[in-house]
């Protein structure tokens, strides 16, 4: 449906679940284990080190306290990101996957002001030569550039972001279509908008040349007239699913998707123009969605994969949780959610988190990558789920601080 307005990991040894075991903690629900092409899928992820799903994980942490205060919140990000750096760092890629993985990390530099994040995040640059992955770059590609435009607005080195900005020029100058055939527009799904726009916005950071806010601008109205359901305030992943439909009959509202959505909002917003037309539609729709996912929240304080048909999945699913957690917490702190309102929301989703943590600081509960809801094991770990808790811890923190206007109600745009 469309808008009212114009806008628009080192993988560790483990048995692979066969076709039709059952997950942990889902013998009530038959039928919620992987197709066989879908653990062709989770076994395809494990072999790329994007992660790892063992039988088990060993113990939960009970070392960390779901309290908002920053001590405590920083302690759980600390956990999750020393272990992840340490198994990942030497299977690094420019893939989406890893480049998720990489905001998390550049927000918790600055979050923890702990230079080990960031200095392994220009190691990386460094090895890929400040390169993107493909010529004339779909988002997903596009979506590494977001760190080395960080990294360079914070030590200036034009070299950081010379190869992004001539692919980001080259499209600016290229037919405005899909670089897969027959799907149209450039963005034409929604994860698309977590990984393309806060380049482009980045990118308008470091120049100063406004046509990248153009493009984003442009750009994200075709996507969010194509898929943002206008009465549900959710987005389909993708024009194939706007007829899609739950076991329950609900649409097919996908939890990851929609947190990419809100995530790209978050990093949209943090470096769009103060004064772009565009700005108070973005804030809009941030807001309409976190009134959405809020009332859709589970009494464990995360969502399920399937936003619309919680039944249906035994299991949350903390990638999705995570980055509706960032959105949320950001809105609060910019003054555009109310914090009496939506501050609770964060507290239970920040502490369901937690619960998800394992003693030596793996992330569970993250679905694999995929398009929809899908099933997957408690102990299953993967990088973007992981940069998603991360960005979310970042904000979570400012929350707890209480360094926003949650006492002044929410901001108009």
């Amino acid at each position: 449906m469309k808008m009212g307005w114009r806008w628009g990991l080192v993988s560790l040894a483990m048995a692979p679940l066969a076709a039709g075991q059952a997950l942990p903690g889902q013998a009530a629900l038959g039928n919620n284990t992987p197709t066989p092409q879908q653990q062709a899928g989770i076994n395809k992820d494990n072999s790329r080190h994007f992660g790892d799903d063992p039988v088990d994980a060993g113990p939960l942490a009970t070392d960390l306290a779901p309290s908002l205060r920053p001590e405590d919140v920083a302690k759980a990000m600390r956990k999750v990101a020393d272990w992840q750096l340490a198994r990942s760092e030497p299977y690094f890629d420019r893939i989406w996957t890893w480049s998720v993985l990489y905001s998390g990390f550049m927000a918790t530099s600055e979050s923890l002001r702990d230079p080990r994040y960031s200095d392994a995040m220009e190691a990386m640059g460094k090895r890929f030569d400040w390169k993107l992955r493909s010529h004339l770059p779909d988002a997903d590609d596009e979506s590494v550039g977001q760190t080395y435009l960080e990294l360079y607005l914070k030590h200036k080195d034009p070299a950081m972001i010379a190869p992004t900005r001539a692919e980001l020029d080259a499209l600016l100058g290229s037919p405005r279509v899909a670089k897969k055939a027959g799907m149209g527009i450039p963005w034409w799904w929604c994860d698309a908008l977590f990984m393309a726009p806060p380049v482009w916005a980045r990118m308008y950071a470091a120049t100063g040349d406004r046509r990248y806010i153009g493009y984003l601008d442009e750009e994200w109205a075709k996507t969010s007239d194509l898929l943002y359901d206008t009465k549900a305030h959710l987005y389909a992943r993708d024009a194939s699913y706007l007829p899609k439909t739950e076991a329950n009959g609900s649409k097919m509202f996908w939890s990851r998707g929609n947190g990419w959505v809100m995530g790209g909002l978050v990093r949209t917003l943090q470096f769009l123009p103060k004064d772009d037309p565009a700005r108070p539609r973005y804030i809009r729709q941030l807001q309409e969605m976190s009134a959405a996912v809020a009332a859709l929240q589970g009494s464990d304080g995360l969502w399920r994969a399937g936003l619309l048909d919680p039944a249906s999945y035994a299991l949350p699913e903390v990638s999705g949780s995570a980055l509706m957690t960032y959105g949320i917490a950001y809105g609060i702190n910019e003054g555009y959610l109310d914090g009496k309102t939506y501050r609770p929301v964060v507290e239970r989703a920040w502490a369901g988190m937690l619960k998800h943590i394992y003693a030596d600081g793996r992330l569970g509960c993250i679905e694999q990558t995929g398009v929809e809801p899908a099933p997957f094991r408690a102990t299953a770990s993967y990088t973007y789920g992981v940069g998603g808790f991360l960005l979310a811890g970042s904000e979570v923190r400012r929350v707890g601080a209480g360094h926003h206007a949650a006492n002044h109600g929410a901001k108009r745009p």
